[in-house]
């Protein structure tokens, strides 16, 4: 018998540590076992092998073996809890999921929308593209930005990537940003690859998960495509990873351990000698500053659409303007298709009593309630509802106005004004997206609303008409992002017209001159980007340092500010931004540290140190504190 350090999957942080277990001599790093721990017998992954305990204490013998995980898998969760902030118990928990016994057969992979046959040939920049990634594949691996606008052939270059993978008898993963996202990302690599293709997100049941996780393991599936959580799949012989539309902030989980798939995936590649290829018409700064770039240039066989900005100011309508209006009648009586975005859920954003001044805000969040289409209003963050107020709860007063518009006020307008158009919604309301994009894929005359979904990636034909809402819903947020995230939408949703006839774009604004939106309407990602950085850089925010997030909350408004007033004294130098007051969720007051490093690990290692000294103190007082290692929002 030997002896192994030994992880148990329990998420206490004070057992935070390996245990030594005595293992058969063929148990290795990697193993997923049962193990005796205190009282019950709980799972554990096998980190190392060959330390004895320590003098005087027996170790006890592992129950069985589970599973088995590739070591570098092993070695990625325990980078990813150093990174992050977490404990290694919960990001093996990301490696080693608890799978159910099989009750019966197993199941098909869900196919995905009907997929693009191979091209002829391909452009000489995606060849030098693909030649590229070929050789770091066979050189021990590289990181690489693959920029091109929309309707480049970005996704004809993993395609082949992942052929020259498969053919080196490597592995691939492919990540995509959104559930809604993967059926048409599947189906593309289905018609490619046919049965060696596996998909993993958090929509499929356990059942279904299960089944892929036993064919990538047993390497029956080699090319993985998914959300973030399929950047943790068991891959062997992991040759590939391509990252789809990289600016998409979805990639961030957040729960517990607050992972960044992006930045995993590149820490994955680099462990497992593979290629990381991050591919995005409108990319991060991040990635524009860090990474080396193969770039596609325009539109293949054609150029972007022309884009026309209407000033709202000088409009009467809203949300439908006049010249918006007069595209949608041009489709309903020629044929052809839109896609019309709103990011904003709901019939209206809030009901304002015009007497005495009072929005209807919820009891449990510092937000306005929003009113549904099903007469109630409702919290977006709580899930609190209310039947909506026929007078106002304050003054009582009738005058009740119903401020701004969103999908579903879209939709009902659209519906009066156009009805010869098939509507079809896709927001986070919708039952079934999947069936909401096979619907529009087949449709003529029909129009795809909704919000940032509708903007993510999509490849539809027949689109003639692009347009953006309100282009200004997300620039008045106090995030330093929220200029970058406009931008991006704005161009995203532009490329989604005219990829295999004349398209155009319109882009409702109040801020006509804003820069995003001026840029956007450009289709000028270089400037936006440099101009991003600029400003980045005089105020050392990433690229040009990394951000530590503290939160704290709690039941009393002072205690969040108090505890974070002692961990920014307890953190000394660091470069802090606070502690401040931030809107209240779910009945917790809340407060918010914000740290500026270049170590952000050791950072957050040293605030978590703090927070276990107090936290018996925090407990006590009903406090909960998250760590977030780079957010992506503030």
């Amino acid at each position: 018998m030997a002896f192994a350090a030994v992880y148990p999957l329990v998420s206490a942080r004070a057992v935070a540590r390996p245990f030594t277990y005595e293992v058969p001599e063929d148990v290795g790093c990697g193993a997923v076992v049962s193990v005796p721990f205190g009282r019950s017998r709980v799972r554990g992954v096998v980190v190392s092998t060959g330390e004895p305990p320590p003098p005087g204490v027996e170790a006890a013998p592992i129950a069985g073996v589970l599973d088995e995980l590739p070591p570098a898998l092993v070695e990625l969760a325990l980078w990813v809890a150093d990174y992050y902030g977490s404990t290694p118990a919960r990001a093996l928990e990301l490696v080693a999921p608890r799978a159910r016994r099989r009750r019966g057969e197993r199941r098909e992979t869900p196919a995905g929308l009907a997929g693009e046959p191979a091209p002829a040939e391909l452009t000489p920049e995606q060849s030098a593209a693909v030649a590229a990634i070929v050789a770091a594949m066979d050189g021990g691996g590289a990181r690489y930005l693959l920029y091109g606008a929309t309707g480049s052939g970005k996704t004809e270059v993993y395609l082949q990537a992942c052929a020259a993978a498969l053919e080196r008898g490597l592995g691939a993963i492919v990540l995509v940003p959104e559930i809604a996202l993967t059926p048409q990302a599947v189906g593309r690599f289905q018609a490619r690859f046919g049965a060696r293709i596996a998909l993993l997100h958090s929509g499929l049941t356990e059942a279904e998960r299960r089944d892929e996780r036993e064919r990538i393991a047993s390497g029956d599936a080699r090319v993985v495509v998914g959300a973030r959580s399929a950047v943790f799949a068991p891959v062997r012989g992991l040759g590939l990873i391509c990252v789809d539309e990289e600016h998409d902030a979805s990639y961030k989980q957040e729960s517990d351990p607050r992972y960044d798939a992006r930045t995993v995936a590149a820490k994955r590649a680099s462990l497992e000698g593979a290629v990381a290829v991050f591919g995005s018409a409108t990319p991060r700064p991040e990635s524009w500053a860090a990474l080396e770039r193969l770039e596609l240039g325009g539109r293949l066989g054609g150029k972007l659409p022309p884009v026309r900005v209407v000033d709202l100011r000088r409009e009467q309508g809203y949300p439908l303007s006049a010249p918006l209006l007069a595209e949608l009648g041009r489709i309903a009586e020629h044929g052809g298709k839109a896609i019309l975005l709103l990011n904003r859920r709901g019939l209206v954003p809030a009901i304002h009593c015009r007497t005495c001044g009072v929005t209807r805000r919820c009891p449990n969040c510092d937000v306005a309630l929003v009113l549904h289409g099903d007469g109630d209003l409702r919290c977006h963050h709580c899930a609190h509802a209310e039947p909506a107020p026929e007078l106002c709860p304050e003054c009582g007063s009738a005058e009740l106005a119903r401020l701004g518009a969103g999908t579903q006020r879209l939709e009902r307008e659209l519906a009066a004004r156009l009805p010869h158009l098939e509507l079809i919604r896709l927001d986070a309301d919708s039952s079934d997206p999947s069936t909401a994009l096979e619907r529009f894929a087949a449709a003529d005359r029909a129009v795809l609303l909704g919000t940032q979904m509708v903007a993510k990636g999509h490849h539809f034909g027949g689109v003639a008409l692009a347009a953006v809402v309100d282009a200004d819903a997300g620039l008045a947020f106090p995030d330093f992002r929220a200029e970058e995230r406009t931008f991006q939408l704005l161009t995203q949703l532009a490329g989604r017209s005219g990829r295999d006839a004349p398209g155009r774009v319109l882009i409702q604004t109040f801020q006509p001159d804003a820069r995003p939106v001026e840029l956007a309407a450009r289709h000028d990602v270089g400037r936006f980007l440099a101009g991003e950085l600029e400003r980045r850089e005089a105020l050392g925010y990433p690229p040009f340092g990394h951000l530590v997030r503290i939160v704290v909350s709690g039941p009393e408004a002072d205690a969040p500010m108090r505890a974070l007033q002692e961990l920014k004294e307890a953190l000394g130098d660091a470069d802090l931004l606070g502690p401040a007051p931030i809107l209240r969720l779910r009945g917790r007051r809340r407060a918010q540290l914000v740290a500026k490093t270049d170590r952000p690990g050791a950072l957050a290692a040293r605030a978590g140190r703090a927070l276990a000294a107090a936290a018996p103190a925090m407990r006590k007082a009903g406090l909960t504190v998250v760590v977030d290692v780079d957010p992506q929002s503030l």
